[in-house]
This record gives C-alpha cells, sequence and structure tokens, in this order.
C-alpha cells in the first residue's frame, strides 16, 4: 500500500533536504533524467534543493513527498506556477521522482495524482511537463491521461551524457477525485 504524499513546507524542506538530496542522488544514478549527469555529489544534490526554497516560501512551487512503509522517503514531485499575467492559469509539473527500490509500488501514480488535484483546487486549469521519449516516466504520463503535445530531438543529455529526445505533455486537472 502506498502511503499518502504530504505537502512539503519551506521549514519542512529545510529539515529534510539531506533525505532528498539523497533521493535526487540515488533516482539519477539509477539513469533517472532530471537534468543531472551521473557522478550528481551530495552536496550539489543539497543545494539544488536549497535552491527551492524561494519558490516554495512565496508559493509559486508546490512540493509533494512521500514515505515508504518504512518511513524512509522514497518519492517527490512539484509543480511551479507560472508568475506571468497570461500565464497564472497553468503550472509546470515538475522533478516526479521515486527511489530505485520504491518502483512498482504505486508511489509515482499517488504522487501524480496529489499534484494534479492540489493544482485543480488552486486554481490551476493547464499542467505541463517534459519527460525522456521512451522512459518508464513517458508510460506513466500516456497512462495517466496526459496528452501529447510533441516529441523534441536532442532535447536534453541523460545522466550519462547522451542526447536524448523529450516528449512534451499536458493535462487539465480536475478537483474531484476518481
Amino acid at each position: 500500500m502506498t502511503a499518502t504524499p504530504t505537502r512539503l513546507t519551506a521549514p519542512a524542506l529545510r529539515a529534510h533536504r539531506d533525505e532528498l538530496a539523497a533521493l535526487l542522488h540515488d533516482v539519477v544514478a539509477g539513469g533517472a533524467s532530471l537534468g543531472f549527469l551521473a557522478g550528481l555529489g551530495h552536496a550539489e544534490a543539497a543545494a539544488w534543493w536549497d535552491s527551492l526554497l524561494p519558490a516554495v516560501e512565496d508559493g509559486s512551487l508546490a512540493l509533494w513527498v512521500s514515505r515508504g512503509p518504512d518511513g524512509r522517503l522514497d518519492g517527490t514531485v512539484g509543480w511551479h506556477r507560472e508568475s506571468k499575467p497570461n500565464g497564472r492559469h497553468r503550472a509546470e509539473l515538475r522533478k516526479l521522482m521515486v527511489h530505485p527500490s520504491a518502483r512498482g509500488r504505486g508511489t509515482a501514480r499517488a504522487l501524480l495524482a496529489e499534484a494534479e488535484h492540489q493544482a485543480a483546487v488552486a486554481g490551476v486549469v493547464l499542467l505541463f511537463l517534459d519527460t525522456e521519449t521512451g522512459s518508464g516516466a513517458e508510460r506513466l504520463y500516456r497512462a495517466a491521461g496526459w496528452t501529447e503535445a510533441g516529441t523534441i530531438p536532442d532535447y536534453a543529455t541523460d545522466p550519462a551524457g547522451r542526447l536524448r529526445p523529450t516528449t512534451l505533455f499536458y493535462k487539465h486537472p480536475k478537483p474531484a477525485r476518481p
């Protein structure tokens, strides 16, 4: 059974930064393309989480975490709301990650569903994201009802440094849970 994701406040982000850095490190080491290269160190991962604090504090970035049955942080997701006046209705889903040892237990689906629901509650009417083409994440988004908007070749490198395409997706979140 998957734990219910919980919202991460700025004080909680500070308190759990090292756990989050370890999660990011392990997910990148497992081959996930999240904007980081193989060899990501703990200090670099922790600094990246620290860089998110201003956006969490001002409410433009919403983060959720999930913990496994053992209490260990096993996943996270966030969305960042556009601040420009013509785009405040939309948000970018960012960094859905699940620890390699926790995959296959519904953690990603639970995190995604919570982020979508809370986006709708917050008045977000359009979510969008990009993910590595052919990845497990791409299959997850398709299964969760996201619509493909297109593919961009050679968009980013994977953790090993190879150029990979990315697929863009969007979804209109619904406030009611199924």
